[in-house]
Formats: C-alpha cells, structure tokens, sequence
C-alpha cells in the first residue's frame, strides 16, 4: 500500500477537542501543500467551540465571532465532526491509533490549580472555573451554586479570568440581560447582594496578568468604582525595568489614575489589591466568612524576573465567597502520557512522548494548552497549532505513521454505532445552534443556551417533526 497523503489514499488525522486550538489544528491540515487529508474533529461535548463557547464571558460578543471562521473551517468536505464522544469512554487511544494515520490532542486544561491553604474545601470557596462555566451554561459547572446573598466577595488572581468574573459581579445585571449569558445565572446576579469585590494580586501593578483591556473595562463600569490604594499602585524598584514594555506601562498608569481617585460614589468597589497573597480561609458553620491574606514585598528571583516574599503582616477581609484563579491545570486523559508537575500532556514541542523527558510516541501530538500549559489569548493557539502540525508533516514524510489497520473512513462511524454513541455531527450542532438563536430572541437576547447534554440530544431526538421546547436551563 502506498504512504498515505494521496488523493486516493488521503492522510488520516483524528482531532480529539473541538476548541480553538482543535480547529486552528484543522484549518492548518487543510492548508497544508502537498499533502492530502481527511480529519475527523472529536468533542466530548455535543457542542464545539470549547472555551470560546463556555469560557469567553456574555459581554464579549466580539471575540466570540471568532466561531465563524472556526464554521467555515467545519463545514469543508475533508473534515467531519464527531459530537458527545469522549475519549476514555466512548472509544480508546488504541482505537483511534486503529483508525487514523495520525492523533492530535486538543483537550486543553480543564481543571483549576489550588491555593493549598487552610479552608480552601469550605462552602462558599469555589474555582473561578467554576463560575466561568456556571454563568456560561456549560453542562460541567451548570448545576454549581453560588451564595450571592453576601456582600463581600474576594477573587484572588489578576488575570483575565479574575477581570471577567469580577466584571460579571459588579456590572449591572441588566446590561447582560440581551447577551448569551444563563437565564439562571442572570436571575441570581439580578438579586445578587454583592456590593465589594476584593481582586488580589500576589505581585505589583507591574507583574499584573491582566490586558490593559481587561483593568480598563474594570474601570469603566457604570456600577462600580475601581479603588486602589496609592502606595500599592507604586512600582518597587525591582520591578522598574518591567516598565520598557508599553503594555506594562499603560497598565501600570491606569492603576496609578485610579489611585488618585479615591474612593468614589458608585454603590459597589472593586478593589484591586498589590502585593497580598492568600494565607487562610476562615469559615463560621462551615462556610466561609472571612480571608485572611499576608502583604507581601518583591525581590528579583536571580532568573531576571521578580517574585513575591511573605512579610509575616496579615490582614482579614471579611467575605462570604472566595473564587480562586491562580492558573488553569489539564485533566489526565486515559491512555496519553501526562506531565503531573507540570499539569499537561508530556510533550517534547508538540509531539508526545511517554513521560517528561520521554521517547517520542509516534504519530500522536498536542497543541494548545494541553501542550503549552495555559497560556496566552485565543488567538495565541493558531501559531502553536501550525507549529505542532509542520512537525507532523515532517514525520509524515519521513514515514512515522501509525499502523493503520482500517483506514476506511466508514469504519469509526460504525465502531462508534457498535459502542451506542450517541454522536452529534455538525449538521445536528447547527439544528442545536438555530434552537439556541431561536429561544434567546424570544426572549430578547442573543441566544438561550442549552445546558444539559441530556436536553441536547432529547431536542435533537425530536427535531424530526414533533415540537422542540425551548432550551430548558
């Protein structure tokens, strides 16, 4: 038999995760000179997108037009979506290395990393994850309560995650009201108590990981005035240098404006402290009720960076919520060789290998965050994508493939069938995608999502004549 790659015998790529990455992975196969290709895209969802669907927060509409591109990319004759199959449960590694020439992981990083701090397991403390995916619909975190019945919340982390859920808290419910956002979580901020939210960063206004966008929309809110203490918003010495980077400077003038604002008027604050690290979640029956935090001062860490030191002064914030984001962590996926310290799949540049530092495991790579770790905006992953996908070409034509027993590409779809998947094809998610439009204009926003796989497929099961309630949330 020939090597794959012909018209008649085209290169077979399984995608396993239907976010950005996933397609930028596709987009750069399909462009790819000189080489002819089928992929198949996997998601353990019957929804793709991934976090552009259940991460980017309901007021930032603009960057989830990215889904268009993302579409056209989908809806190519060589590509196939393969909807609500999970890896490890619906089919093997070993099946799919029986079925493609090639194996690209896109699983990204789905859990949170910890405090690792006492009190962190108390009611009340929850991962920003969490509430990310809550207000966002999606099936994982949709049934998650959160107690907005107090006024004090803490976010500890400032990066763009921390800046969406602090906005989410102190914006005007009602500017939400005509976006993508859960009519349940939109209820529930609607009577949200909340009129403090206190956003912790462990460094200085220099190191800060928030865009300049995101400190700005922070500022801007009608509802909420940013307060931040002056001699926090000063940069120490150690971090002087940091301020070349323009970015970094506009970040850091930003905060010093707000600084000389003071307090302000608005009925709620956000108030962005420097230089305070968690120490303790302190809890009252079971829940939590205050958090205790140590000032810290920055010393160079002799790698040219800067880090925090703890100075052993504490204060205590009284709060009833805690929403951690310090950093997201991959999820071990059955069969793939995983990095425990460093929380993704072992990887040397793209191509998997049998364990940090391991030998290369022939024919399987990673992209995005599941390679790199959680780093960077959405359109980061395209260039790390087209990087993993030259070196798979590379070993395509120096001959690495899997062995292929069953190359047809009728054969997954009836493996698939032999094991009672219920796949959801693109053509079903764009039926889901119409009923979603639908039900938010009824209701006068963007889209009214649906949150339960098991409303997914009922609707999906009905759509052959008989009516299709509304998504029920």
């Amino acid at each position: 038999m020939s090597q794959p790659g012909t018209p008649e015998l085209p290169l077979s790529v399984a995608v396993v995760g239907a976010g950005p990455s996933g397609f930028y992975a596709v987009e750069a196969l399909l462009k790819a000179p000189g080489v002819h290709v089928r992929v198949d895209l996997f998601d353990r969802l019957p929804t793709p997108y991934g976090l552009v669907r259940g991460g980017v927060a309901p007021d930032h509409q603009k960057i989830k037009s990215v889904t268009a591109v993302y579409e056209k990319t989908a809806l190519d004759p060589r590509v196939r979506f393969f909807g609500n199959v999970k890896l490890g449960q619906d089919l093997t590694v070993a099946d799919l290395r029986a079925h493609y020439d090639k194996i690209i992981y896109a699983v990204g990083c789905e859990s949170d990393r910890h405090m690792e701090i006492p009190g962190e397991n108390l009611a009340g403390s929850h991962s920003a994850t969490e509430f990310v995916g809550w207000y966002n619909g999606h099936p994982d975190h949709r049934h998650r309560k959160f107690d907005l019945s107090c006024e004090a919340v803490a976010v500890v982390g400032v990066g763009n995650v921390a800046m969406d859920v602090t906005r989410i808290l102190a914006c005007d419910a009602e500017a939400l009201s005509k976006t993508d956002i859960t009519d349940y979580a939109l209820d529930a901020l609607r009577k949200s108590k909340v009129k403090t939210i206190w956003l912790l960063g462990r460094r200085g206004p220099a190191e800060a990981a928030y865009s300049p966008a995101e400190i700005e929309e922070i500022g801007e809110l009608s509802t909420a005035d940013l307060v931040v203490d002056p001699a926090e918003a000063a940069v120490d010495e150690v971090s002087g240098k940091e301020l070349a980077d323009p970015a970094v400077k506009k970040k850091v003038e930003y905060v010093q404006k707000h600084a000389a604002l003071g307090q302000g008027s608005k009925a709620r604050k956000v108030n962005l402290r420097f230089r305070a690290s968690p120490a303790e979640i302190v809890g009252k029956d079971g829940r939590v009720s205050a958090l205790k935090i140590e000032k810290n001062k920055l010393v160079s860490d002799g790698k040219d960076g800067v880090k925090s030191v703890g100075t052993g002064e504490f204060e205590t914030l009284p709060v009833g919520l805690v929403l951690r984001s310090v950093g997201y962590r991959g999820i071990p996926v059955p069969g793939v060789p995983f990095d425990e310290k460093a929380g993704r799949i072992a990887n040397a540049a793209g191509r998997v290998t049998s364990g940090p530092g391991g030998a290369v495991v022939t024919g399987e790579y990673v992209v995005g965050w599941s390679k790199r770790g959680p780093s960077g905006l959405i359109g980061t992953n395209r260039a790390d994508s087209v990087a993993t996908v030259s070196l798979m070409l590379e070993d395509w034509k120096a001959g690495k493939l899997t062995e292929t027993p069953n190359p047809d590409p009728a054969a997954i779809v009836k493996f698939l069938a032999s094991k009672s998947a219920a796949v959801v094809s693109f053509a079903q998610w764009k039926a889901l995608d119409k009923l979603e439009l639908a039900a938010g204009a009824a209701r006068g926003k963007i889209r009214e999502k649906f949150s339960r796989v098991e409303d997914m497929i009922a609707a999906l099961d009905h759509s052959s004549g008989e009516p299709v309630k509304k998504p029920n949330n």
